[in-house]
């Protein structure tokens, strides 16, 4: 059984597939497996990564698309590690992020933690400032915002179990935190930048349209709170969100 498993979405990212698979065979921690579930490409995507000659790397197919978080749920019914990681497809990782993410958690005694990361336009040259793990992470001032990134968090399924994405949200990863925060104290911030985030153009625009919707049904559909609490947590997370990427529009 693997230290850690590491869960990949795949959708049309033949373009930086590459990357991403070099950032993860160059690990300087090699007790892994690779999880990766293409969600019906229709670009060379599943050639790519059929060329790898790697036995840590478990490619699966989709019969028909059904998202990110869809996706996931198929790699994580597989994973057989202690801890769980993601890592999307068009993502980067710098070669000491699981090794010193495995021991910060052991040294802490974390079941959560999570790093820094860069946010870099689609070349990985930085785009804004770094985004920080500064505070630890509870269940409560994670409804704010979500400090906790996919691509640089990982969790100890063996303390706090699987935790999948729900089927229909489209902040499928923020509920799915919330879940799993709801089973412990906090989560640990390990204040290091060891990843690079692709912040493309397509979802900065729809950050700006369509996703208060979105937010809203997270606390009114998967917490289950009233309708003046939901819209409480809705603005809040979008005052924060708005100074989390103020620079971006500057």
């Amino acid at each position: 059984m693997p230290e850690v498993s590491i869960i990949t979405p795949c959708y049309n990212s033949g373009k930086f597939l590459d990357e991403t698979i070099q950032s993860v065979l160059t690990q300087n921690f090699t007790d892994w497996e690779w999880l990766i579930t293409d969600d019906c490409s229709s670009d060379d995507s599943v050639e790519i990564i059929k060329k790898i000659n790697d036995p840590r790397i478990v490619l699966t197919v989709a019969k028909e698309n059904g998202g990110a978080g869809h996706a996931r749920n198929l790699s994580l019914e597989k994973a057989s590690g202690k801890y769980i990681t993601f890592l999307d497809a068009d993502d980067f990782w710098e070669p000491n992020f699981l090794k010193e993410m495995i021991a910060f958690m052991k040294k802490e005694k974390a079941e959560i933690a999570y790093s820094n990361y860069a946010r870099c336009d689609e070349n990985l040259n930085p785009k804004i400032a770094d985004f920080n793990a500064d505070k630890e992470v509870t269940f409560n001032n994670l409804l704010k915002t979500c400090r906790l990134s996919l691509l640089s968090s990982m969790y100890d399924s063996e303390r706090v179990g699987k935790e999948f994405f729900p089927a229909g949200s489209k902040r499928e990863d923020h509920v799915m935190w919330l879940n799993l925060l709801k089973k412990i104290p906090v989560g640990k911030p390990l204040n290091k930048t060891m990843a690079k985030y692709r912040m493309h153009s397509s979802s900065i625009s729809r950050k700006k349209t369509n996703i208060m919707k979105d937010q809203y049904l997270v606390y009114k559909d998967y917490m289950h709170f009233s309708t003046l609490k939901s819209w409480y947590y809705t603005i809040n997370w979008a005052l924060n969100g708005f100074m989390k990427y103020s620079k971006m529009f500057n």
